[in-house]
């Protein structure tokens, strides 16, 4: 006869059991060692602010585009080297801007915006602000930061430089010389007020906020250049080939300091 004894239901192995948190169950889909799953969605990194990202990040995604625009900038050098359609068109952009009727003392402003002497000290003013707030914080390795973003700074002249002798491009009208492809100018505003944003976001703490101030750098830079041509101290392709450049080299301090944040080398928290 069977049992007749009343009393709850016991759980057979096998069944629906097999299907709840932490079972090992045969073809249990959870991992009853706490691990997540193989999968690529498994593994839920946290993002810059401590929230689960939704996957991990593609491997090698900066360095391919890295490279894309390391293929790029190599194509403009070659444009600017050589007596070529582009830049023949580039040379009858440069003169149509610089008789433009955009006001001659506004572009002279601009163009003096990407002058060492003034995107160096808003850089370093904010190098400053950032060590001391990642200090006062006790972030560990607090200078990391401060200190990639001057060598990125450093590598602009160290890069430029040796692009003007071997290109010898010689300037637009009224320019006496060569060398003014790429624009040392515009790298210095681009990289100087880039970085200055690239160390000042993690510490702010309005999305839109952070989105504006991107947004004005790049219209900042964009604008030291447009500057530079219409006072025709550089032709187009001179300012195009150098923003390319310092786009490399502030990439390459972002995927810098996105690791340093990882490690506990910098705040990302905007406390």
């Amino acid at each position: 006869m069977g049992d007749t004894r009343s009393g709850p239901p016991q759980p057979h192995p096998g069944r629906a059991i097999a299907h709840t948190t932490g079972a090992s169950g045969f073809r249990s889909p959870h991992r009853s060692d706490s691990r997540p799953p193989q999968t690529p969605r498994g593994v839920r990194r946290p993002g810059l602010d401590g929230r689960l990202g939704t996957s991990p990040p593609v491997p090698g995604r900066p360095t391919l585009f890295l490279g894309g625009l390391a293929l790029l900038f190599a194509f403009l050098t070659w444009q600017a080297a050589v007596d070529t359609p582009l830049r023949r068109a580039d040379e009858r952009l440069g003169r149509a801007i610089t008789g433009s009727r955009f006001p001659g003392g506004a572009a002279e402003f601009l163009a003096d915006l990407g002058n060492f002497v003034v995107a160096v000290p808003v850089l370093v003013a904010v190098l400053a602000y950032v060590a001391w707030r990642a200090r006062r914080a006790g972030t560990p390795r607090w200078w990391l930061p401060p200190l990639a973003a001057l060598v990125a700074l450093a590598a602009v002249p160290a890069v430029i430089a040796p692009l003007k002798a071997v290109v010898g491009r010689a300037g637009p009208p009224g320019m006496e010389g060569d060398g003014f492809y790429p624009s040392g100018h515009t790298a210095t505003a681009a990289v100087a007020y880039g970085a200055a944003v690239l160390l000042v976001l993690p510490w702010l703490r309005d999305a839109y906020v952070r989105r504006e101030l991107t947004i004005g750098c790049v219209v900042l830079v964009v604008a030291v250049g447009f500057g530079l041509i219409r006072r025709g101290y550089h032709w187009p392709l001179d300012v195009a080939g150098s923003l390319i450049l310092s786009a490399m080299l502030l990439i390459t301090l972002t995927v810098f300091l996105r690791r340093v944040g990882r490690t506990g080398g910098g705040r990302q928290d905007g406390s």
